[in-house]
């Protein structure tokens, strides 16, 4: 009987019954696709990216997620002995760290806890744009994690070439770079409402911060003559970011509907998809970005910017890359807003063809097994 690989993962958050989307997506895909032959326990925190508590889970002890998947929802009382001494019990073959900023999810398992292998998947972390963000502190530490030479023994994950490159930009050309895409979650067609020229029914799925560019959508918003109702779903992560944008809906004019329904248990995203006519999420940066994938299978057409690995949008009839400004944001709203339900069709069997054809879960599975190999 062939020997079950022991992967234990460390992840900052693991929510995926209330919550996902970035990271915690990735995995939720990953384990679910990555199955035959292996064996996952998951340590992470008991709260949310906002600090809330979880509901209905069990802290401080191993819980039940699937057949072959266990997960520790650790409290902050002795977090990084506890991770350190469960690595140790376990034993894995692999030790997947999730994250590069995290202390107790990256920096701990990084240099206090022991493996026979370890892979640190930076997770668009080293992405310029996501670096920008609280700049100093994460430069000091690439710095520091440099000078202690931990970076030598690790695996490095990236989920594109473009991100093989950051990583080894940030480190060095000497260090080992494994290349395996993220696991999308598919969602297909369904029945969509019928779409009237000069109005548009839109949404965004994603976390309320400045690197999704919410803000640069509302103000776009302002020049659109055409009826628009804009449903915005995600935690704020970024409070002082969101009543900027509150700000800027307060100045929209009467054709401009923007509803904010806060964040959104994964399982109702397909439903909120066919619900609407268009996706929108500008992202200063993306190492994968699932809810435009999510989007595109479900058969939106998606306007986001150029900084995403969906790229040429527009030659497939699959949405628009547009620039990162007022006015371009503007233009491609006003395309889809003229449209009626014939032209949209075309769009929509235009995002899901996309997307089938940039994704090939075979090959991605093959990819994953070389990287745990």
């Amino acid at each position: 009987m062939p020997e079950i690989k022991k992967i234990f993962i460390t992840i900052p958050w693991f929510y995926p019954a209330y919550k996902a989307g970035g990271p915690v997506q990735s995995i939720v895909n990953m384990i679910s696709e990555l199955k035959e032959g292996f064996e996952y326990r998951i340590f992470c925190s008991d709260t949310d990216l906002n600090e809330e508590p979880l509901p209905d889970i069990e802290k401080d002890r191993w819980t039940h997620y699937n057949d072959y998947t266990e997960v520790w929802y650790a409290s902050r009382e002795n977090r990084s002995n506890t991770l350190v001494n469960e690595v140790k019990k376990y034993d894995p073959h692999i030790l997947y760290i999730v994250g590069l900023f995290s202390w107790h999810f990256n920096i701990v398992p990084i240099f206090f806890c022991e493996a026979k292998k370890k892979i640190l998947s930076v997770r668009g972390m080293l992405h310029s744009g996501a670096l920008s963000q609280k700049k100093g502190k994460k430069l000091l530490y690439l710095v520091a994690l440099k000078l202690s030479g931990k970076h030598k023994k690790l695996v490095f994950h990236a989920t594109d070439e473009e991100e093989r490159q950051q990583i080894r930009k940030n480190f060095s050309n000497a260090v080992e770079v494994k290349v395996a895409s993220n696991f999308p979650r598919l969602i297909g067609g369904g029945e969509h409402a019928v779409k009237e020229a000069g109005s548009l029914r839109m949404i965004s799925v994603a976390l309320i911060s400045p690197m999704k560019n919410h803000l640069l959508i509302l103000k776009s918003l302002a020049s659109v003559t055409a009826n628009i109702l804009y449903d915005i779903y995600g935690p704020v992560k970024d409070q002082a970011y969101w009543q900027q944008c509150i700000d800027q809906i307060k100045l929209l004019p009467a054709n401009i509907i923007v509803r904010y329904n806060g964040d959104v248990q994964p399982v109702l995203v397909p439903q909120l998809l066919h619900q609407n006519d268009l996706f929108v999420m500008p992202s200063k940066s993306e190492n994968f970005a699932h809810a435009i994938v999510e989007a595109l299978s479900a058969g939106l057409p998606v306007i986001t910017s150029h900084h995403t690995p969906w790229n040429r949008l527009e030659s497939a009839k699959a949405g628009i890359n547009t620039t990162e400004t007022e006015d371009g944001l503007a233009s491609a709203i006003r395309f889809f807003a003229a449209m009626n339900e014939t032209e949209l069709l075309f769009w929509r069997q235009g995002a899901k063809d996309y997307i089938s054809k940039e994704v090939n879960i075979a090959q991605i599975k093959n990819s994953y097994k070389n990287l745990f190999s």
